[in-house]
């Protein structure tokens, strides 16, 4: 199917093609089913059991919103979309999927608008371990903390993506730039010595950036290159000579 004909299919899907495919999922689960009460789009009903399903074309902020109003009157409500296009395992989807759990929502799927449609529930809605999920996420914060640890300032805008973002390793090669540009050639236990860091070694021997150069065994010097790109950050420049200044 081409593009032109998605679209067109696209633009003919109504949120009400979704009904009857959840209708018969949750009729088939026991469920009485009932659509447009009180401004839910569905509301399933068994015993003292109730399920309200929320539905839209598109996973938006607007859906969660609608859903997380639900709340209020149960803690059994699923929002219903679509089948998506995109792989189900993709990190933009598991994304999507973790700030639904988030919400404690539920999430169904249907699969093929058509005569066959079907619909498939992907989580039902439960609570939200938060504390569990930060400790699956340990070593995440750790990086987190570690990159913080190796940074003398903030010198990144929050919301940058098309500028160049500083690392506390780029700020580990300025500041072995900034010394061996100031002192000339220097040796990494004189550089380690002045405080660059344990790091230093295997700065200059991968010399990612292409700033430094070994001129004999156990001295390095700074590139031309170093020199002019290092110019970009004359804040860091500034930082690490006033940190020489004060340690004379």
């Amino acid at each position: 199917m081409d593009g032109d004909s998605h679209m067109t299919e696209t633009k003919k899907l109504q949120e009400m093609d979704l009904y009857k495919p959840i209708q018969t999922f949750f009729v088939n689960e026991g469920f009485e089913v009932y659509g447009e009460v009180r401004d839910c789009d569905i509301v399933a009903v068994k015993g003292e059991e109730l399920v309200v399903i929320e539905l839209k074309l598109t996973l938006s902020v607007d859906l969660l919103i609608q859903a997380a109003k639900r709340q209020r009157i149960t803690n059994q409500v699923y929002i219903a979309i679509p089948k998506p296009k995109q792989r189900l395992n993709s990190r933009r989807w598991a994304d999507k999927c973790h700030l639904i759990r988030r919400l404690e929502l539920g999430l169904i799927v249907v699969s093929s608008l058509s005569s066959r449609a079907k619909a498939e529930v992907l989580f039902h809605p439960s609570s939200f371990d938060r504390r569990r999920s930060m400790g699956q996420s340990k070593l995440r914060r750790q990086a987190v903390l570690k990159e913080i640890n190796g940074r003398s300032a903030d010198f990144n805008l929050g919301g940058s993506n098309r500028t160049k973002i500083m690392t506390a390793y780029k700020e580990n090669c300025i500041q072995i730039g900034c010394y061996l540009r100031h002192f000339g050639p220097l040796s990494p236990k004189k550089l380690i010595q002045l405080g660059t860091g344990d790091k230093t070694s295997s700065i200059l021997v991968k010399n990612y950036y292409g700033w430094f150069e070994r001129i004999k065994r156990g001295t390095y010097v700074i590139t031309d290159k170093g020199r002019e790109e290092m110019l970009e950050y004359p804040g860091l420049l500034n930082f690490y000579l006033d940190r020489l200044s004060s340690d004379t």
